[in-house]
């Protein structure tokens, strides 16, 4: 795990996050729901040994970043302590690279602001602009009201199993989910939820990367980014023996993919 040196105080939460510094273009990672920075841990190691500049942080409400007495998570909040922190930095065209919620935000901000990113890359992550059937939008209505019927206790370990595939990776979730108050996590997944905006006209405009565990059954990710593929006229990077935290069960498989792409 990267220390997370320094910190970026806003209304409502402190960012932590580590910046390697250096004059080569810049990765900005983001994490997913209910995780933290950790997920990154192989691939920052090797964008960083590539020169290029890397960024990591805990979004508010995760990891080290703490939410303030009364806070709750909300994605317009998340979204803009990542604009914030793009400038607090003065990185004017990183590549923003997004796990799950991460993938959310980073197609978020990319689709308000495109001048504000060189490249995107989503990992694990479902298609904010793209069409969603009858059957999925009544899944993404049910999600959060099924999610909080699971005792406190046990949703972690649920969760854990239904997003990593490989023993260690499934302890390392969990031991991730286990940090975030339940109520909390519900809110974080409402908030992942809020972010898909359809919109089938739109094209990412700017170079697009995608990768997926060809085992990962969370959502509709596993049809959603093949549509999206296809749409945006990219090559899918589906990595073998992996689920929904392909960085964990497939560090290097996941990272020899995300190094052709940033």
């Amino acid at each position: 795990m990267t220390h997370l040196s320094d910190a970026l105080h806003r209304p409502g939460a402190i960012i932590r996050y580590s910046d390697s510094g250096g004059d080569g273009p810049a990765v900005v990672f983001n994490h997913g729901a209910g995780m933290d920075h950790s997920v990154f841990a192989p691939q920052l190691q090797a964008v960083r040994a590539t020169g290029r500049r890397a960024i990591v942080h805990d979004l508010r409400g995760h990891g080290a970043s703490p939410l303030d007495d009364g806070i709750r998570f909300t994605a317009a909040d998340a979204l803009e302590d990542l604009a914030a922190l793009l400038d607090a930095l003065d990185l004017q065209h990183p590549v923003l690279v997004g796990h799950s919620l991460g993938g959310n935000l980073s197609q978020a901000l990319v689709r308000r602001h495109p001048d504000r990113a060189a490249g995107l890359v989503v990992i694990g992550a479902t298609w904010n602009a793209g069409p969603l059937t009858p059957a999925e939008r009544l899944a993404l209505r049910l999600a959060a009201p099924m999610l909080g019927l699971i005792p406190a206790g046990r949703l972690p370990g649920l969760m854990a199993k239904a997003s990593a595939v490989t023993p260690a990776a499934v302890a390392a979730t969990e031991a991730m989910f286990r940090r975030m108050p339940k109520r909390t996590f519900l809110d974080v997944w409402r908030a992942t939820v809020s972010l898909v905006d359809p919109d089938p006209a739109y094209r990412t405009p700017v170079p697009l990367g995608l990768i997926r565990g060809a085992d990962d059954r969370t959502g509709n990710i596993a049809t959603a980014m093949p549509r999206w593929a296809a749409a945006e006229g990219v090559t899918e990077r589906v990595i073998p023996h992996a689920g929904h935290v392909a960085t964990l069960d497939a560090p290097e498989a996941t990272t020899a993919a995300l190094l052709t792409l940033v």
